[in-house]
This record gives structure tokens, sequence and C-alpha cells, in this order.
């Protein structure tokens, strides 16, 4: 009698023909199948074959879900990985990473001027004498005195966003030392480099010297720079109106433009990796790892493929001559069946992997950590003694 293993291509597409448990599940089926559709009592007109090619749909299905789950438990943390093969990789449990929400971040990092992957870049408008008001399109340029508006980085010609005004040139010079002094204010202030007699040093932490550094950066801003100015539009208007002593001087102007979220500034593949649940490579399970409950529910799903395709065959003739009459089949009636237990089965796994999700993992063993706080609270203690939970 041929086995399956014996057999010539016994399945359409041989993913698990080399399997040893595999093979020995595969001729299980034909009896339980047979069996289950009254092969003992009437004639099934299915084949060996037929029933393989149920079996090996059943486990590609039953495959296809769970990676579908896996995939949608971690799908943040394969997010730009390689789109190759990972065969193999299905059987992992992945670990957590911030990649999806570094990425998430690196907009707002940009705008507040601490990261990113895009670039800006800086440009200045010549002041010329008594006139205050400048187009930043027509006027801003950068050293070589092109348009930055016309820079490569604009690749589709988009409106330039300022991102900043420089009014002079920044200072790096701080003191930390005693911040009460009024002599060292008037010295970080005129850039006066000599202590006074007045100079106290203190040990201070180190928040204190970052809120003064930041107070010293606004004070520049407003005590020492030569230009206020006011943007509307494209346009940029500077205070007060420039002078015969100023034409000479730049007003520097960062600026950045709409981003290209396929095109950053920095070599980055991750935009060529995984990029939603389609394209996640995950490998086909291996059956020999498969439990006993994934079993149980591809034989059940190989079975009801089994009575959908024998309710086809049988439907292609309504009824048969028989002496005396014609005979009804119930092709109509097996297809109904089959589907109905192929739908009934999905939902069932379905339910089973949304209640395993490692996001409701996370909510279960937080119910369950305040459920056991609150029965704890109805132990009474012993003997006057504590209960100490390590």
């Amino acid at each position: 009698m041929p086995t399956f293993a014996n057999t010539t291509n016994p399945t359409p597409f041989g993913f698990f023909d080399t399997d040893t448990n595999f093979q020995t599940e595969a001729d299980a089926m034909i009896t339980f199948v047979k069996r289950k559709l009254g092969d003992d009592i009437l004639s099934v007109e299915l084949t060996k074959k037929q029933i393989w090619a149920c079996f090996e749909e059943s486990f590609l299905q039953y495959g296809s879900i769970i990676n579908e789950y896996q995939a949608k438990s971690q799908l943040t943390d394969f997010l730009g990985t390689a789109t190759g093969s990972m065969s193999g990789s299905e059987q992992l449990y992945p670990r957590e990473t911030l990649e999806f929400l570094n990425r998430q971040a690196e907009p707002y990092a940009f705008e507040a001027g601490i990261g990113g992957s895009y670039e800006s870049i800086s440009g200045s408008i010549q002041l010329i004498k008594d006139q205050q008001d400048y187009d930043i399109y027509d006027n801003l340029k950068d050293a070589g005195g092109n348009l930055l508006f016309s820079s490569s980085l604009n690749r589709n010609n988009t409106r330039m966003k300022i991102q900043e005004v420089f009014h002079f040139n920044p200072t790096a010079a701080y003191r930390f030392f005693d911040t009460t002094s009024a002599i060292n204010y008037l010295n970080n202030e005129f850039s006066f480099e000599s202590f006074t007699p007045e100079t106290i040093f203190y040990v201070l932490p180190v928040f204190e010297d970052i809120l003064r550094a930041g107070q010293m950066n606004v004070s520049h801003r407003v005590r020492r720079s030569n230009y206020s100015y006011k943007i509307t539009g494209t346009k940029i208007r500077i205070f007060p109106m420039p002078t015969g002593n100023q034409i000479d001087k730049k007003l520097f102007i960062r600026v950045s433009f709409a981003p290209d979220p396929l095109k950053p500034a920095f070599k980055d593949d991750s935009i060529f990796g995984v990029s939603n649940l389609s394209n996640v490579p995950f490998g086909r399970l291996n059956f020999s790892k498969v439990n006993s409950v994934g079993r149980q529910w591809t034989r059940q799903y190989a079975l009801a493929l089994a009575t959908e395709l024998l309710g086809l065959v049988r439907s292609k003739f309504s009824t048969v001559p028989i002496p005396q009459g014609d005979l009804t089949l119930n092709g109509g009636n097996l297809v109904t069946q089959g589907r109905e237990d192929k739908t009934k089965l999905v939902e069932q796994i379905r339910t089973m992997l949304e209640s395993m999700t490692y996001d409701k993992f996370i909510e279960i063993n937080a119910n369950k950590a305040e459920n056991i706080q609150k029965q704890l609270k109805t132990i009474p203690v012993p003997n006057g003694g504590a209960i100490t939970m390590g």
C-alpha cells in the first residue's frame, strides 16, 4: 500500500514532504478523514493526494495565523529590519526595542533643535541702509551667494521654515562662581575676563550651571543683540532701521525645508526594511515543533477542507441514476458544512490568540498583581508580626 513517504509529489507545494513527523501524520490523516466522512458505510470520493493536499493547506493556514499574531505583538520591534529570509525566527521570542518610539520622537527632537534625522541650513541677508523689510525667499543666501530656496536640500521646492534668527555672534564664555555677585553679572554681560576681589567660588550642583547657562543665553539675546525682528509671511522686518554704519552687517537665519520621509539626511537602510505586516519575513512553521494543540487544530481544519472538497466533487451531479430511480447527492450540504467548520475553527484560534498577545499578558499580569494585593489585605498578621514580601 503506497504511503506518503514513497509517493511521488504527495502534496502540491512539498513544503513538509521531508519532515518525518509530517509524513507519519499524513498517513494517519487518510484514515481519520475517510472515517469521519463515513467511509466504512459509504464511499468517499477523495484520493490520498487530495487529502494530503488538504492537510498541507491546513498546516499552512495555521502557520499563517500564528505568524500574523506574532507580528501583531512585535511589529514595532521588527520595523526597519531586513526583509530577507527570517526563516526560523518565528520560533524565537524577540526582545523589545525602543526603535519605533525613537523614530516617532525624531520630528519633535528636530523641532526642539536637539536631534532628528533631517537637516537645517543657515544663510544670511545683507542689510541695506534705510531698508527694514526683506523677502526671505529672494534675499536669504548661502556663503556662495546662492538663494537658500534653491538649495539641493529643498528637493520639492517647498516653503522654508524659519528655525532661528541670529542677531549676534554667540558667546561661549560663562562664569560659574558666585551667582549673586553684582560685579560678576557685569563681568559676564560686558565680557570682562579678569577676576575681581569680589569673586567667590562655590561648589554648586550641576543643574545650577545648566540653569545659569540658559539665563546667560537669554540675557545675551535680549541685551546684546543689534536687532529685533518680525516675520509676516515671507517678509522679515528689522528693528531698528539699518543705518549707514551698518551697511556691512548681515543678519543670519537658520531655516529648514519640508523633509522627505524616505530620504533622511543620513544613510538609513532601515527605510528599505520591514514597513508593515505584509513584509515581515517570517518563514513557515516547523511541523515537528508544533505542540498537540496546534496539531489537533490542523487535523480539524484539514477535515473541514476535505468535507468541502468532497461536497464540490459530489456537486458535479445533483443525482446519480440507479435501478428503480435516482440517488440524490448531498454535495451542497457538504460544501456548506465544510465552510462553516472552517469559519468556526479560524474564529476559535483567533479569539484564543487575541487573548495571548504580549499586550494582553501585561494587562493580565497587572490585574493579577492588583488582585493579589486585595487578597493579602484580608490575611491577618500572625502574632503581631509583619508579612514581608521580597
